[in-house]
């Protein structure tokens, strides 16, 4: 790879502070990353919508803005992508849906308005599943996104497209979507990092998960920030956090010593077995964690049953997606999905059971500061596109399993509304990407990014998929 190309996958904070010092140019990072989209994405299929005129403009006038001497936010100048599923103004916005297909939103959601308003330059949207409803990137609009690792496999979802463009320094960072583990199966498939923030301390209205979407925060969905080091993912939780309205995010403060956190490490479990090369990966960074002076306890769990924590988590998702017809793929005895459309009632007990649930989890971390546990049973999988969630099925150590099973360990963290940061742990005996989800207590997302930084580092970091060599 020739220098110049290497800045294309530095982290948003080299390349932010390069432009402002004037080592590059916003202009010239920008002419880059097209060059790269227009040799790389033909393979990848990650980026669906370009949009040269209005960003090379931007960036020429961020350049003139320095050259003047003017203050400039945090962003300045950073060209980025966007997934398919946020309003972005005048630029097409379809969510992966035949019927937005001429959707063109005169607004940016908050999330887009806020890294705008932090200097950032949008010049393109990256690929989805239909409504963002799958562990896999694809829909009959826009085809097949695939693995930079391996173009076989899936880059997972719904956030594939993003995180394939990440990995592969087609974009300086995205924003990702996590209602059911769309920042964290992309970030773990891919090989870089992802934080699904608490819930609600980023705005995540402007999403487009149903004709009408956009409105209105869904419970459990939350959006944030996909990128090349923990970092970049401090930098860009700041910027995208509520400012203001009623619900104001208050995080708890970064720690000050990565060595006396208290972490537990729960990597497998009968509710959803993990797959023995999984189980090898997550093993061997958590020995890694602890050869670094972290103490880590493999036995201890939160007071839940998971197996029911997880069946509620997916009614409540469920529910939270009808609007956008996923509720019709999700087939389970102790899930019943028709039922989860039924009355607010039906939600508001549904909502009790989690409260309880949510009281065990805050229970827990009382006695740890975060968490370590499986974010998918199997590693990257081969394309599958025939079926849905209630026919597909996928195979873990010899066993079928069902497809909806890919869920249990994101649902089971993500109903309870709590923080999950993803580091690239390098990859397994397939040569394929695999991580796990670092979780903490409600509002402890900075914990969770610093002790994924920690982790990262002890395992080589952010590393380039060969489809980024290109």
């Amino acid at each position: 790879m020739q220098a110049d190309e290497e800045v294309a996958l530095w982290p948003t904070v080299k390349q932010a502070e390069a432009i402002r010092t004037g080592a590059i140019t916003s202009r010239g990072l920008l002419e880059l990353l097209l060059a790269r989209t227009e040799r790389i994405n033909p393979q990848l299929n990650a980026v669906i919508t370009l949009d040269h005129e209005r960003a090379r403009a931007a960036a020429d006038a961020a350049d003139a803005a320095l050259a003047r001497g003017e203050a400039v936010g945090p962003l300045h100048g950073v060209p980025i992508t966007i997934k398919d599923a946020l309003e972005t103004e005048g630029l097409r916005s379809t969510g992966g849906a035949v019927e937005l297909h001429n959707n063109i939103p005169d607004r940016d959601a908050p999330v887009v308005r806020a890294v705008k308003e932090a200097g950032a330059i949008v010049f393109g949207k990256t690929n989805l599943p239909r409504w963002s409803g799958d562990v896999q990137s694809y829909n009959e609009m826009f085809g097949t996104t695939v693995n930079p690792w391996d173009p076989d496999r899936v880059p997972g979802g719904s956030s594939g497209g993003a995180a394939a463009a990440v990995a592969t320094g087609l974009t300086s960072f995205e924003i990702g979507t996590d209602i059911g583990g769309s920042i964290r199966f992309p970030s773990s498939f891919c090989g870089v990092f992802g934080h699904k923030p608490s819930w609600s301390v980023v705005p995540s209205t402007g999403y487009l998960d149903y004709e009408d979407g956009g409105t209105i925060e869904a419970d459990v969905n939350v959006l944030g920030p996909i990128a090349r080091s923990a970092e970049d993912l401090e930098l860009l939780l700041g910027i995208l956090l509520k400012k203001e309205g009623p619900l104001v995010a208050r995080l708890a403060p970064p720690p000050d010593n990565i060595q006396a956190l208290r972490v537990a490490a729960w990597l497998d479990d009968p509710f959803c077995p993990v797959d023995a090369e999984v189980l090898a990966v997550m093993n061997d960074a958590v020995d890694a964690l602890e050869a670094s002076g972290v103490s880590v306890d493999r036995a201890a769990r939160p007071d839940i049953d998971p197996h029911q924590a997880s069946n509620l988590g997916m009614w409540l998702v469920t529910a939270a997606m009808v609007q956008s017809s996923i509720e019709e793929s999700l087939d389970d005895d102790e899930i019943d999905s028709a039922d989860s459309t039924s009355s607010h009632r039906s939600w508001l007990d549904a909502h009790a059971a989690r409260e309880v649930i949510r009281a065990k989890w805050a229970e827990f971390f009382q006695r740890f500061d975060a968490i370590i546990m499986p974010i998918c049973f199997v590693p990257p999988f081969e394309h599958l596109q025939e079926g849905d969630f209630a026919t597909r099925t996928l195979t873990c150590n010899g066993e079928v399993r069902p497809y909806v099973d890919l869920l249990r360990w994101t649902i089971l963290t993500g109903m309870a509304y709590l923080p999950a940061s993803v580091p690239p742990l390098g990859t397994g005996e397939s040569g394929l990407p695999i991580s796990f989800q670092i979780v903490g207590p409600y509002g402890g997302d900075y914990t969770t990014i610093r002790l994924a930084g920690h982790i990262a580092s002890l395992r080589g970091g952010c590393q380039p998929p060969p489809l980024a060599v290109v």
